[in-house]
């Protein structure tokens, strides 16, 4: 089979194609011809080197940790019914789970091996790009909605709005009645979040954004602050929070979190949820995850794809990240 490893921490060049054997499913196991594999900002960043000391990846590794395709086989234990079914899975943690210490591992490959109990079938009628896409993002979006408990009419911000998360959120703020504001970088993104229905579209790179997010909600500030971005983008953020506001910090795309303690955010009525803070266990992923992936299937929410790469060319699309020229979900294709 083919995979794509990375042979030390370093740049998107450190990402080489290599042939390796088939693998074979152990008791509890299958083994998926992959079709499509997602791509994470936590590749790219784990990659570079950063989160030695949350994740335990050693370098040769294969990234990856979401995968679609068809069931090839089944070891000893996993119901042979599985075979041939097509499906999404998680292959880096256990059962499926979000466990931020389990390392994100395997899932760029031709062929990958994932526990029986993280297989999730992909709906009749939908795309397997579309279900790998909400692998991750659908059930990490329906938590963060969920516990916002957005009300009609709220306003919210949502940072690094043009990201396939970022995209996810602003769908089901706006179905649960927000009044969303994305905030972004460069046209591009700024146009996707004006299609998905946002009110307004802010460029976080220019000077003077947070004001301009003030403005639009009328000097008050917004309700729900869902935070992609990190670094001083959140801080920003924080700035145009109103009293009473949630803050949801759980993003680090500037390369670090938010600037912001909880303290501080007390501080100015804002209750700060960072990223621990909202941990479900696997049968609640699980869960979120088959909605996702039914309501995906009967056209109620809809990732964006924007760019795919052939699996050898792993490393242009980590490069597409690292430039913040990708948009939307980045995949690559087996």
């Amino acid at each position: 089979m083919r995979v794509v490893e990375a042979t030390e921490f370093g740049g998107p060049q450190v990402l080489v194609a290599r042939e390796a054997p088939d693998p074979v499913a152990g008791a509890g196991q299958v083994v998926i011809e992959v079709a499509v594999a997602d791509v994470l900002f936590l590749d790219a960043q784990l990659r570079a080197g950063w989160g030695e000391g949350f994740f335990p990846v050693t370098p040769p590794y294969v990234p990856g940790d979401g995968v679609a395709g068809q069931v090839l086989s089944a070891g000893e234990g996993v119901d042979p019914g599985w075979v041939g079914r097509r499906v999404v899975a998680r292959t880096g943690a256990p059962n499926g789970g979000s466990d931020p210490i389990v390392a994100p591992t395997g899932g760029y490959a031709s062929r990958a091996v994932a526990s029986a109990e993280a297989l999730i079938p992909v709906p009749d009628g939908l795309d397997l790009s579309q279900a790998v896409a909400l692998l991750h993002d659908g059930p990490t979006a329906m938590e963060l909605i969920g516990g916002a408990a957005i009300r009609p009419g709220e306003w919210v911000l949502i940072n690094a709005a043009g990201g396939s998360l970022g995209v996810v959120l602003a769908q089901l703020a706006l179905a649960a009645g927000a009044r969303v504001i994305g905030a972004a970088r460069g046209a591009r993104k700024l146009d996707l979040v004006r299609e998905l229905g946002a009110e307004a579209a802010v460029d976080y790179t220019e000077d003077g954004w947070p004001e301009r997010v003030r403005e639009v909600t009328g000097g008050r500030g917004v309700d729900v602050v869902f935070d992609g971005a990190g670094g001083p983008l959140g801080r920003g953020a924080l700035e145009v929070t109103a009293s009473g506001g949630r803050f949801f910090a759980y993003g680090a795309a500037s390369g670090d979190f938010a600037e912001v303690t909880p303290d501080e955010a007390a501080g100015r009525g804002v209750r700060l949820i960072g990223i621990m803070d909202q941990r479900s266990d696997a049968a609640e992923v699980k869960r979120l995850t088959e909605r996702a992936l039914a309501d995906a299937a009967a056209g109620r929410l809809s990732p964006y794809v924007g760019q795919t790469f052939p699996l050898e060319r792993a490393a242009d699309a980590h490069a597409a990240i690292a430039a913040r020229t990708a948009i939307g979900k980045t995949l690559l294709t087996c």
